[in-house]
């Protein structure tokens, strides 16, 4: 397997071999595929059910203008929080990290992802713990500093269906108890903030916290470390436990607590 440091300011990729001879980028990226990790924006977007708006697509223009040429052009409308999208640390932590604020290093980095849809199947209440960590790293080997970790919990199959995906199809405050689905228990998210250090952390499912959390500890744990959170992630099924490797770019909202988010991942061949 090829070992590899990318400098994306170079943007020339060493291959760790003695001789440390650059190869080309273009040759490098020629050997693996890359992997959508997002969902498409439209009406059918998932989004917490107290907004009071998802995403709004509007034709500005469409069709033959009076010079004779052919022109589009849309205006959208969205919640920060809502489909594939980036949780800046600010979104639950006051004075740490917005959207537009996030190093570049953060969100363009090594990737781990942990597969725990065996231990979830349809358990909707399912918690991510740190036993699931440990199993994992028995395998594989510890979390290395600095990565990117991404649990699967196989809850995408579900992806945009709400009453499976979400637990509920009710919209406003009163739908909120009705949320069902797995996410990260807080005390793996003061496990790996003592023990590991990952610079971001994602799955698929709708938030970083269970579906019947009242607290969200998990996102206060987290975000006070300004490790930034991704949420509604797509095909993790395609990533291997390790080896890939992710650029996640958001919309630069300034002072943003998240925003929509395009987020692919490099995988060997």
């Amino acid at each position: 397997m090829i070992k590899y440091i990318l400098f994306v300011t170079t943007v020339l990729i060493f291959s760790c071999n003695e001789s440390k001879q650059p190869v080309d980028l273009s040759q490098l990226l020629a050997q693996g595929q890359w992997i959508d990790l997002s969902y498409d924006f439209s009406h059918s977007t998932l989004y917490w059910p107290n907004n009071p708006t998802g995403f709004k697509l509007d034709t500005q223009f469409n069709g033959i203008t009076p010079g004779g040429f052919f022109y589009s052009s849309n205006q959208f409308c969205s919640p920060e929080h809502g489909g594939t999208h980036i949780d800046a640390p600010v979104h639950f932590a006051k004075g740490k990290l917005a959207v537009d604020q996030i190093p570049l290093s953060q969100l363009i980095n090594k990737a781990v992802m942990i597969d725990v849809s065996s231990a979830v199947k349809d358990n909707a209440d399912y918690q991510i713990m740190p036993g699931d960590v440990e199993a994992w790293e028995q395998k594989h080997g510890k979390i290395p500093d600095g990565v990117m970790l991404f649990f699967r919990t196989g809850w995408g199959r579900f992806y945009p269906d709400p009453a499976k995906y979400l637990g509920t199809t009710e919209k406003g405050t009163a739908a909120i108890p009705k949320l069902h689905f797995p996410s990260i228990h807080p005390d793996l998210a003061a496990w790996l903030v003592k023990n590991r250090k990952i610079t971001a952390i994602g799955l698929d499912a709708a938030s970083v916290d269970y579906g019947q959390s009242k607290d969200f500890k998990t996102h206060q744990i987290i975000y006070a470390e300004n490790i930034i959170g991704f949420e509604n992630l797509a095909n993790l099924e395609k990533l291997p436990p390790t080896g890939a490797f992710v650029i996640a770019l958001p919309m630069k909202i300034k002072d943003g607590t998240g925003g929509p988010l395009r987020i692919v991942a490099w995988v060997e061949k």
